[in-house]
């Protein structure tokens, strides 16, 4: 039983309150009233109870970045490295050769790859990876370049993507439009195709041999001029000949820079991002060698 039942009770028995000399009209339309009152209150109770049933949702927790040792337990991912994408001239040593791949085995190496599932991952994906577990696609591979050479855009580009893959181009900038080197314009199409531009220094210059305003020519304008080609920041770095110190980590992290990527040496164990290895491929090797290689180098 609730108010309003009270109500209609008074209601029916408002003869009796008038005989107490009190005009029945008057009580009848006093009761009519707070009725109603009632009535839209309570209503208006209930809208308001059922409009803040909805509880906020919770916010997400920020995720911490792995720390070292995650990262480096973390499975490794084959990292290819390539130079120059040529035939051999007869005056290459054999020492060269080992940086120049012939554009068929090129092709083949990519078409292996393609046959046996492989999926070419970006420094992002891997980065995200690293530090903060995201899952990357089956078999995933990245496809690297040092050092500008302009085949890495006329063929190696244009082999690569017969098969959708892209790749990571580590430029030097001094050698931007000097023949046989790749121009801005080239490596602004790369960008825009999807493809990540990241530095090489200005010279490839040993980072060991660094000290004062060589961190401004070797890093910072190369830095610079890259992202003002590109439209886009420089986050990733490749030491020339893969070699790198504590020193040039310090400053690369000062820089905001994500990563970098050595050769084949160990890794730091603070800061693995900043030395991730790759695997140079040697221009004699068949594909079956380089089966084996990734297999066991990774």
């Amino acid at each position: 039983m609730n108010i309003q039942y009270y109500l209609i009770r008074l209601m029916k028995n408002y003869v009796k309150i008038s005989e107490k000399k009190i005009n029945s009209f008057m009580v009848l339309g006093l009761l009519m009233t707070l009725y109603l009152s009632c009535t839209n209150s309570h209503s208006s109770i209930v809208h308001s109870t059922a409009t803040n049933t909805t509880q906020p949702k919770a916010l997400a927790k920020p995720v911490s970045p792995a720390d070292a040792a995650t990262i480096l337990n973390r499975p490794q991912v084959p990292i290819l490295c390539y130079h120059q994408i040529r035939d051999w001239r007869a005056s290459d040593s054999k020492r060269a050769k080992d940086y120049i791949v012939p554009p068929s085995n090129f092709d083949e190496q990519m078409k292996l790859l393609a046959d046996n599932g492989y999926h070419s991952i970006l420094p992002d994906q891997l980065y995200d990876y690293l530090l903060y577990g995201k899952a990357l696609p089956g078999k995933p591979i990245m496809i690297s370049f040092d050092d500008t050479r302009a085949e890495q855009f006329t063929l190696a580009r244009e082999e690569m993507n017969k098969y959708g893959f892209k790749g990571v181009y580590f430029i030097m900038t001094v050698s931007l439009g000097k023949p046989g080197y790749m121009t801005k314009q080239e490596v602004k199409e790369l960008a825009d195709e999807g493809n990540v531009v990241g530095s090489h220094t200005w010279d490839h210059s040993n980072v060991k041999n660094y000290s004062g305003e060589d961190w401004k020519i070797q890093i910072d304008k190369p830095s610079q001029e890259l992202e003002k080609i590109t439209g886009r920041p420089i986050q990733y770095f490749a030491y020339p000949f893969g070699l790198w110190n504590r020193e040039a980590i310090e400053q690369l992290k000062q820089r905001g820079f994500k990563a970098a990527f050595q050769l084949s040496a160990k890794r730091d164990e603070d800061y693995p991002q900043f030395c991730i290895r790759r695997m140079i491929v040697p221009g004699e090797w068949s594909t079956a060698t380089l089966q084996k290689w990734m297999k066991n180098s990774f």
